[in-house]
């Protein structure tokens, strides 16, 4: 019998595009002898539209958000019974981002009651929030480049305050960042005072809260972790921006940054990426997947920056192609990660909801 997959995607977050990217290439991926696949479009102002059940991979974008017109804002009836009659099986939620990647639609799944592939509510808020990332990790023992970071009605009290605290406690360039976004979004270099003034407005545009970052002169280096409570790594891979640094045009728009697919790494560097990737993932409490990004500088001190609980997903983004390396193509990667929703939600189904 096949298994009726609700596929999500979309959502009201500048990462609105890249989750179309994504949704159609796992379209592509699907084995449709398996599979009934429902498409579950959230729109950018926040309406919630599921379509007729797909017959086959989507020809392109614009199919997929054709919805059947009558999603409401929060509408939850998307994730009832589907055409057949029958409940969805399993919801693949491929929404980056706030609104979606930050335990929002985890929690709303969780309530219901529906099996989902990826991170749970704690884990998607945790790994969406840079700053209670970085407390996570600080709690693990993980070595990061050191921070500063602020809302918003701190800095419009005390602007000059925090540059001050900026250029006190950090070393120039530093990186500007929404605390709650992916893809780079809001992200500014900033080599001096002036810079970082313009680089905290532009992350302020995105989010309230804002994190400013050390920069560390090093590799680029990710890999990929799978699984739930044993957690395996795939083979690392590193980015190679030939402009500044890898910012959202250089990921998704120009092009212009090499991915090597496994990076060249001494096999104690690859021993301490891996052991780290699995202590963030285990400090998180996650699920499903997770890529971790870390500096490598050239004293061969390993850094973690960060976690990203759901990461670029196209068969070209960096997580596929680690696992493709490792030996496991985009549609087994696919098979495997529902197969991980249904275990990790048969083993909740164990849970006693009443004393006694």
């Amino acid at each position: 019998m096949k298994k009726r997959i609700g596929l999500l995607y979309g959502g009201k977050s500048a990462e609105h595009e890249v989750s179309l990217a994504t949704a159609l290439a796992v379209t592509k991926a699907l084995n449709f002898s398996d599979y009934e696949v429902y498409p579950i479009y959230i729109t950018e102002e926040g309406e919630w539209q599921r379509g007729a059940r797909l017959e086959g991979p989507a020809d392109d974008i614009a199919q997929l958000q054709h919805g059947d017109g009558t999603g409401e804002p929060n509408d939850i009836s998307a994730f009832l019974p589907a055409d057949s009659g029958e409940a969805l099986d399993v919801v693949i939620p491929l929404l980056h981002g706030p609104n979606g990647e930050d335990g929002t639609v985890q929690g709303l799944l969780e309530v219901l009651n529906i099996p989902y592939v990826g991170n749970g509510v704690l884990a998607s808020a945790a790994g969406m929030d840079k700053v209670i990332m970085k407390q996570l990790f600080s709690v693990a023992g993980l070595n990061q480049t050191p921070y500063v970071y602020f809302i918003r009605s701190e800095w419009q009290a005390d602007q000059d305050g925090w540059l001050d605290r900026v250029e006190r406690e950090l070393a120039w360039p530093v990186f500007v960042k929404p605390a709650n976004l992916g893809s780079s979004v809001g992200i500014s270099k900033a080599e001096d005072r002036t810079e970082l003034a313009a680089a905290v407005r532009e992350a302020l545009k995105f989010d309230r809260k804002v994190i400013v970052e050390q920069g560390v002169a090093g590799r680029e280096i990710e890999i990929a972790v799978l699984g739930n409570d044993e957690p395996e790594t795939s083979v690392a891979g590193e980015i190679k921006p030939m402009g500044g640094f890898y910012d959202y045009d250089a990921k998704y728009k120009d092009g212009d940054t090499a991915l090597i697919v496994p990076a060249e790494l001494d096999e104690e560097i690859y021993s301490r990426l891996a052991e780290d990737a699995k202590r963030a993932f285990k400090i998180l409490d996650c699920s499903g997947l997770v890529r971790a990004d870390f500096f490598v500088t050239a004293e061969n001190e390993v850094m973690i920056n960060e976690v990203n609980t759901m990461p670029g997903f196209t068969p070209y983004s960096m997580f596929p192609l680690m696992w493709q390396e490792s030996g496991l193509a985009y549609p087994d990667l696919i098979e495997r990660l529902i197969s991980l929703a249904l275990e990790r939600h048969r083993e909740k189904q164990q849970l006693q909801s009443r004393r006694g």
